[in-house]
């Protein structure tokens, strides 16, 4: 790999970890610039060495958000588990579905957060305590931890945003409040991808170790914004994000065919 395609990648996890740390949707950028850096990449080597960047900046925000705002670790800490597990199967059974089966409903699914976000503009701006009760904390753990992480085994783009909107819209949390929960079960889930895609041979060590020392300093500076700013801020971002995640996927699905 020549020295533009190493900065260019250098330079790309960094961001991604920023934006990992704001909201989720880190990926949408570095796995794009993996594939175009080293073409004939496996898609399961880009997405395994983009794993072993993203744990780092995910537990780097994790462990910032936690010590500057509340967790809530009776909800956080059996979906993360559950995560670690769910996404080790996504990873094993990853290229055995093409991602193109996936795209449509996932471009469905973006569009619809969107709509909602856009047309809800309170979500997330204040926690809304009363919606954590028993039955929506499970149903937050269930989604989060088994179906949110069996889709970033799988596929993982827009994970992390996935994982906020779980958050606020079940249990009631607030965008930054969510994000810092978000943060904890997205380390899970890519820990146990990682673990899945380093014991097939899919993870470059020592380019995924150069692009983890970026995506750490990227994501301690999105978290500090975040804390900072607010969850205005973050909605602001979260849009942004989902808007670009259905432009690419859109762009994959039917202008790159």
């Amino acid at each position: 790999m020549d020295a533009v395609s190493l900065s260019t990648l250098l330079a790309a996890a960094a961001m991604a970890g920023w934006v990992d740390a704001v909201v989720g949707g880190g990926g949408l950028l570095l796995l794009p610039a993996l594939l175009v850096a080293a073409p004939g990449l496996p898609v399961a080597t880009a997405l395994g060495t983009n794993k072993l960047a993203a744990i780092f900046g995910t537990a780097t925000a994790a462990a910032t958000y936690a010590r500057r705002t509340e967790v809530d670790w009776r909800v956080v800490a059996p979906a993360a588990g559950l995560a670690v597990v769910s996404a080790g199967v996504g990873a094993a059974l990853a290229g055995a579905v093409p991602a193109s089966a996936y795209r449509p409903v996932v471009l469905v699914v973006l569009v619809a957060v969107a709509v909602f976000v856009l047309l809800r503009p309170r979500l997330g701006v204040v926690a809304v305590p009363r919606r954590r009760t028993p039955v929506r904390v499970a149903a937050v753990i269930a989604v989060a931890g088994v179906g949110i992480a069996l889709y970033d085994g799988l596929i993982g783009p827009g994970t992390g945003t996935f994982l906020v909107l779980a958050f606020t819209t079940l249990v009631g949390a607030d965008f930054v409040h969510g994000s810092a929960m978000a943060k904890v079960v997205n380390a899970g889930t890519n820990l146990g991808a990682l673990v899945v895609f380093g014991m097939t041979g899919h993870v470059w060590w020592l380019l995924g170790a150069g692009m983890a020392v970026c995506n750490i300093a990227g994501a301690v500076l999105g978290a500090r914004m975040a804390l900072r700013r607010g969850s205005g801020f973050v909605r602001v971002v979260l849009l942004v994000v989902v808007l670009a995640l259905v432009a690419k996927l859109g762009h994959d699905q039917w202008v790159a065919r």
